[in-house]
């Protein structure tokens, strides 16, 4: 008979755990390792994203139509390899694969300053390393989601991702301005080599991560179709899974077609000066920080379904304040309204995330999160696409009431399904 994969295991993840004092999961050292490293490569992530814009504009004279191509150079990998991804990265040791991403993701981002040094770099070379560094990033996060069950116990999953989200939205906050100073100090290709760095740090972290796996046996695994299909049945016929993905499309789509135009719509509709514009995104992303910090209350005082419909439908009727901005509201109320938009998405996304890691079962884990992801993120680009578009067609800011719509629908697919009945979301029995 063959042996189902039940994933990674962890010295104490159960009965043998110590109990922790006040420090919560920082008492874990697996943990610590895991949120340092991670911490550590989000914030050389949100650095390169700009410096790699940076370069490919400024010393590569990249058109507006070349910077789409770059942007939806990240996220197309998520189309490509997202679902073989998943069956994949069931099959193989979970941290292996976010350790070779890892040193992948080094050498790609190193390889531009190095081009950029020797005098070589061209801008095809900056577009495949977008592409090639997204494809990295599907097995990285896919792996990255299914070990951390492994590391950390059902009841814990709330508190574990809140901390890592806040991270990132953390290094949201401070990436754009760590990337001007290092840019105005040391050039523009240096801000891309300062994120090749991070991702050697997050490999030395995981590589201090005491975890054992159990992979499949070669002989006992199936076709590799066979197991996607597996993993995309799953989340088809779960009504719960399948509203989540629907609604993370749809809420990917519109979130991406105002971030296509939020820019523009900030400097020549409402006039601002570049610095103010930083100053607004800052604002904006504090919101992503509170959303971490209170996931957890929410989800304690109204339950993880309540929580999650609530912090949702508080997105969409703050963000249809955005386009006010510059005429019947003041920017700053425009942008605080925002924020709290934004704190809606993460403190979501918090309670998502611990959703799909105690409701799946380990041996789909990865193939189910990679089924969703490919579903969530390949409508990136669709909303990336289509907001410039309808930019160029419309406008910056009937572009944002029309995406604003949209938002407001895929709120409403939540509250239109079986999660409206729920105080909590469901648990893998």
């Amino acid at each position: 008979m063959s042996r189902a994969y039940a994933g990674p295991t962890a010295p104490g993840r159960e009965d043998e755990r110590p109990a922790r004092g006040p420090w919560g999961l920082w008492a874990e050292r697996n943990f610590r390792r895991l949120w340092l490293g991670e911490t550590t490569s989000g914030l050389g992530t949100a650095v390169g994203h700009v410096s790699l814009s940076l370069v490919a504009v400024v010393v590569l004279h990249a058109s507006p139509f070349m910077m789409g191509v770059l942007t939806a150079a990240a996220w197309t990998p998520w189309l490509l390899v997202g679902l073989p991804a998943g069956a994949w990265v069931d099959r193989w040791p979970r941290r292996r694969v976010m350790l070779v991403c890892d040193l992948a993701l080094t050498v790609l981002f190193g390889s531009v300053p190095v081009a950029a040094w020797l005098g070589v770099l061209t801008l095809t070379q900056v577009v495949l390393v977008a592409l090639l560094s997204g494809a990295a990033k599907v097995f990285f996060s896919t792996a990255y989601t299914a070990l951390l069950p492994a590391l950390v116990a059902d009841d814990d999953m709330l508190e574990a991702n809140a901390k890592l989200h806040g991270a990132e939205s953390a290094a949201d906050v401070a990436g754009p301005g760590v990337a001007g100073l290092v840019t105005q100090a040391f050039g523009t290709v240096v801000g891309v080599f300062l994120d090749a760095a991070t991702y050697l740090v997050s490999a030395f972290c995981l590589g201090g991560i005491d975890v054992r796996e159990q992979p499949p046996e070669p002989g006992e695994r199936r076709a590799l179709r066979r197991e996607i299909a597996e993993g995309v049945r799953f989340v088809a016929r779960d009504p719960y899974l399948r509203t989540l993905a629907g609604f993370g499309a749809l809420a990917n789509l519109a979130l991406n077609g105002i971030q296509a135009v939020q820019t523009v719509f900030l400097v020549r509709d409402v006039g601002l000066q570049p610095g103010a514009v930083g100053t607004v995104f800052a604002v904006v992303s504090v919101g992503g920080l509170a959303g971490a910090a209170v996931a957890g209350r929410v989800a304690r005082w109204f339950g993880t379904a309540r929580g999650l419909l609530l912090c949702m439908l508080v997105v969409a009727p703050f963000i249809f304040l955005l386009p006010f901005a510059g005429r019947q509201l003041p920017l700053m109320v425009s942008a605080l309204a925002w924020g709290v938009a934004v704190c809606g998405v993460v403190a979501g996304n918090v309670i998502v995330a611990g959703f799909y890691q105690t409701y799946c079962p380990s041996h789909l884990l990865g193939r189910v999160r990679a089924s969703a992801s490919t579903v969530n993120y390949g409508a990136i680009p669709v909303g990336a696409l289509l907001g410039g578009w309808l930019g160029g067609a419309v406008g910056s800011r009937p572009t944002i009431w029309i995406m604003s719509a949209v938002l407001l629908t895929a709120a409403l697919v939540l509250l239109a399904s079986p999660l409206r009945t729920l105080r909590n979301l469901p648990r893998m029995s």
